[in-house]
């Protein structure tokens, strides 16, 4: 059968054209497919494309890892780009088919072969394609070495001394090989599963069938889904020794494990809790509560709250976001300095759900912008190591780090306050981020800061 000339001869050229465009789009499609499937994959190895790696003009560490960065983006840039242009391509796809078939009568044999005739063709370029970029992939992984690998675990060297440096063992408990092999992977190291969470996957498939306005569709991803979990089997473990006598190993022993930076230590429960308890008997830094001043706290930010809506400062919904539904107490846990002599305890307070806790990240919203305005702000780690690799140091000179003991609870409330409200007054975006007046904002500071340090400083018998 002669599809193109029938379509010519009975419905005119306008027809054949319409179909080639389908034809046409159909294989871009295929294309796109490929090419996103094959950019996602390079993302995932720390690979750049050909097409998109930079040539380093500086030999030196920081302008490798400049060009590093560069890459990287232009690779997520790339995928950006080639999702919008699918959904164009999506999108023309479906209005040149509607087009097309309001010319066809309904359920013929020539709309049938038009069908098939462009599912064919878009299918023989997608397997074209695919092994295109299968093989650019497999030439890029044997060539290309990027400039700066991840740290990630795959990469560690898991023997000798770097073991011992990445697994810190505070415990009475002599851990086992298996058992540092596999702490030393680190907290991003997921084990394979034993079974598959077959409930967790069919909740998931009934939101997404409540979001589906049509019955049918809700009823052919079901029965997709059915199908996909009676085939599919659990992975191939990614542990060598048997989980379950090392895990129960762990749990006999009473062991936990902390993440300090980028060490995971091991614990006795008990040699932490009786550091916890040393560093609250501090009366210096806390103090003991007679009882517990949520509800009074509560009250005050609820009142604060209702003025401001009042006064039409906030509306409904930030009313109802800051209003502090949840009542949880801080909870203060403590991180082992490990570098340190004696491994005193690093105290970490869990500030989630408390009354303040929505209250205080609107108000980091809105004085974020008034962090890091001088040259001697370090914005995290990895920024202050860039900064003293730049630094040498001469004969004559020393470098000296001071220790702050707890900071938070030392630090003077009002003179806290005098100087942010200055940064405030100066700031001439303020009203581009809240209603609020300085004022208005300087008293919900002020409550916050004085409810979180009693909290923070209070143990509550």
């Amino acid at each position: 059968m002669n599809l193109f000339g029938d379509l010519r001869t009975t419905y005119g050229q306008e027809t054949v054209k319409k179909v080639r465009d389908l034809e046409s789009l159909g294989k871009k499609i295929a294309r796109h497919r490929n090419h996103l499937v094959f950019t996602l994959r390079c993302k995932d190895l720390h690979i750049t494309p050909r097409s998109l790696q930079l040539k380093c003009p500086i030999n030196t560490t920081k302008a490798r890892n400049i060009v590093e960065k560069a890459r990287q983006q232009l690779v997520r840039e790339r995928i950006r780009v080639i999702n919008n242009k699918l959904d164009s391509y999506k999108e023309e796809k479906s209005r040149t088919e509607n087009e097309l078939f309001t010319r066809l009568p309904q359920d013929s044999d020539i709309a049938k072969h038009v069908t098939d005739h462009v599912t064919k063709k878009s299918e023989s370029e997608f397997c074209k394609t695919k092994c295109r970029h299968a093989r650019k992939l497999d030439r890029l992984q044997q060539h290309y070495v990027p400039i700066q690998r991840r740290n990630t675990p795959d990469n560690v060297e898991l023997g000798g001394e770097q073991l011992k440096k990445w697994v810190i063992n505070l415990s009475k408990h002599k851990l086992t090989k298996p058992q540092e092999s596999i702490l030393a992977k680190g907290l991003n190291f997921a084990p394979s599963p034993s079974k598959l969470p077959y409930e967790d996957y069919i909740i998931a498939t009934e939101l997404a069938c409540r979001k589906l306005n049509n019955n049918n569709e809700a009823t052919v991803l079901r029965s997709e889904m059915a199908g996909a979990l009676r085939s599919s089997k659990p992975p191939k473990s990614n542990i060598k020794k048997d989980r379950q006598s090392m895990s129960s190993k762990m749990k006999n022993q009473c062991l936990f494990f902390q993440l300090t930076k980028v060490k995971l230590v091991s614990l006795w429960m008990f040699m932490n809790m009786r550091r916890n308890y040393l560093m609250l008997n501090d009366k210096r830094t806390y103090e003991t509560l007679p009882s517990d001043p949520t509800q009074r706290y509560k009250r005050e930010l609820v009142a604060i709250l209702s003025i401001l809506k009042k006064d039409g400062k906030i509306n409904r919904s930030q009313y109802d976001l800051l209003f502090p539904t949840a009542e949880n107490i801080p909870r203060i846990y403590g991180t082992p300095k490990i570098h340190k002599p004696g491994n005193k305890v690093r105290p970490i307070v869990d500030y989630t759900g408390t009354i303040a806790y929505q209250t205080s990240r609107a108000l980091a919203d809105i004085l974020s912008p008034l962090v890091g305005g001088t040259d001697h702000h370090v914005q995290n780690s990895k920024h202050l190591a860039e900064g003293l690799a730049e630094v040498m140091i001469e004969e004559e000179e020393i470098f000296n780090s001071h220790d702050v003991v707890s900071l938070f609870t030392n630090t003077p409330i009002e003179q806290s306050l005098q100087v942010i409200k200055s940064r405030l007054e100066n700031d001439t975006t303020l009203k581009e981020r809240t209603l609020l007046s300085v004022d208005e904002v300087l008293e919900l500071l002020q409550f916050v800061l004085t409810t979180t340090y009693f909290l923070f400083r209070g143990t509550i018998v």
